[in-house]
C-alpha cells in the first residue's frame, strides 16, 4: 500500500499523512522509550516519513532526535533525507510584548539542538494574542533566520485569514498553515482556502477525527455530554452541538458507518480521507502513541471515497448550520 506524497514547496514533498506528536508529549502519561524508535521505524518504513512535533510538547522534539539518529544508523542517509520534520515555534504569552530577534533565534536553536538537525525543515508559527503587535515583526525574524539557513521553510498554525494574507502582504507569505478541520468543523472551507490559495499556502490538517468522537465507538450511543471529563472531547462536545446536536451527529454516524463496512475499513478512514478529499489540503494528521495505530492509519491511505459516498456524506451535512 502506497502512501501518497504531495510537493508542499519546490522541492519539498511530504506524506499527505503525518504522525503527530502531541500525543507523546509528557503530560500525556509515561511513553515506553525502548519501543518508541521501532514505533517510528514502523511508520517511516510504511510511507509516513513526515512527523509533526513542537517547541512546548514536552519531550517530543528529543524524542526524534533520538529517532533521526537510530533512523541513520537502521537506514542510512537517504532514509534520514527523506524524513521530514516539522515543528512549531510558539513563544511564550509573558514574551510577547518584548520578543526579540535574540529570543526568536534561541527558542529555533533550541529546537535545532533538540532535533539534531543544522536546519529545521519546516517551523510553524504560533502566536497565543492577536493584541500583541508583534506578530509580524517576530515572523520577519524567522525569515531572516531562514536565510541565515537555520530553517528550510516557514509556516503557520492556527492564524486566521487575515493574518495569512498579512504575512504575505509583509514578503513572507506561509508555506503551509495547520488549522483543525473535520467533518464536524469545516470552518477552514471556502474562503478559508481561497485565502490561503491565493499565497500558495497548503492546509495541513488536525482533527480529523474530532478528538476520537469521529468513530464506530460512539455509533448508537447516549450523549455523553454530562460525564465528559476529558477537555479535548468536550470540545468537541460542544462543536457537536453547533452542528445540530447529538441526534445530527448520530445521522452522520450512520452514514460513515455504512460507507466504511462497504469499503472494509474503519469508521475513522472515512472521516480523514474526507478531509485529504478537500480543496488546498495537503496533509492531515494523525495522532498514534504506538505502531499498533498503523494499520488503521494505513487504512486511510489505501481508502478512495466515490463521488457517490461524497454525495452522501454532503446530504447528511446539508442538514446541519454549517452545510
Amino acid at each position: 500500500m502506497s502512501v501518497e506524497r504531495t510537493e508542499l514547496a519546490p522541492g519539498y514533498a511530504i506524506s499527505r499523512l503525518i504522525r503527530g506528536g502531541w500525543q507523546l508529549a509528557g503530560d500525556h502519561g509515561p511513553v515506553e522509550r525502548d519501543s518508541l524508535n521501532d514505533g517510528f521505524l514502523a511508520f517511516f518504513d510504511a510511507g509516513i516519513t513526515t512527523l509533526d512535533c513542537a517547541d512546548i510538547y514536552t519531550g517530543v522534539e528529543e524524542m526524534i532526535g533520538d529517532f533521526r539518529r537510530h533512523l541513520a544508523n537502521a537506514r542510512g542517509a537517504d532514509a534520514l533525507a527523506r524524513l521530514k520534520v516539522h515543528t512549531k515555534f510558539v513563544p511564550d504569552l509573558a514574551l510577547l510584548p518584548s520578543l526579540s530577534r535574540a529570543d526568536v533565534e534561541a527558542i529555533i536553536d533550541r529546537s535545532r539542538a533538540r532535533l539534531g538537525m543544522d536546519r529545521l525543515d519546516l517551523v510553524q508559527f504560533h502566536w497565543w494574542d492577536y493584541a500583541q503587535p508583534r506578530c509580524v515583526e517576530a515572523l520577519l525574524h524567522l525569515k531572516d533566520l531562514q536565510q541565515a539557513g537555520k530553517i528550510a521553510h516557514i509556516a503557520g498554525t492556527n492564524f486566521d485569514a487575515a493574518h495569512v494574507s498579512e504575512f504575505a502582504a509583509a514578503g513572507a507569505p506561509l508555506t503551509s498553515i495547520q488549522v483543525q478541520y473535520s467533518l464536524l468543523d469545516r470552518r477552514p472551507a471556502g474562503a478559508f482556502t481561497a485565502t490561503a490559495a491565493a499565497s500558495n499556502t497548503g492546509l495541513i490538517c488536525y482533527g480529523a477525527l474530532a478528538g476520537g468522537f469521529l468513530s464506530a465507538r460512539w455509533l448508537g450511543q447516549p450523549d455523553p455530554a454530562e460525564s465528559l471529563t476529558n477537555r479535548s472531547l468536550i470540545k468537541y462536545r460542544l462543536i457537536i452541538d453547533e452542528c445540530g446536536g447529538w441526534d445530527a451527529f448520530q445521522a452522520l454516524l450512520r452514514v460513515l458507518d455504512r460507507i466504511a463496512q462497504a469499503h472494509a475499513v474503519p469508521l475513522p478512514a472515512v472521516a480523514a480521507r474526507w478531509v485529504l478529499d478537500q480543496p488546498g489540503v495537503c496533509a492531515v494528521i494523525i495522532g498514534a502513541r504506538h505502531a499498533g495505530h498503523l494499520a488503521d492509519t494505513l487504512a486511510i491511505a489505501g481508502l478512495r471515497l466515490s463521488a457517490a459516498d461524497h454525495e452522501a456524506i454532503a446530504a447528511v451535512l446539508s442538514a446541519g448550520p454549517q452545510g
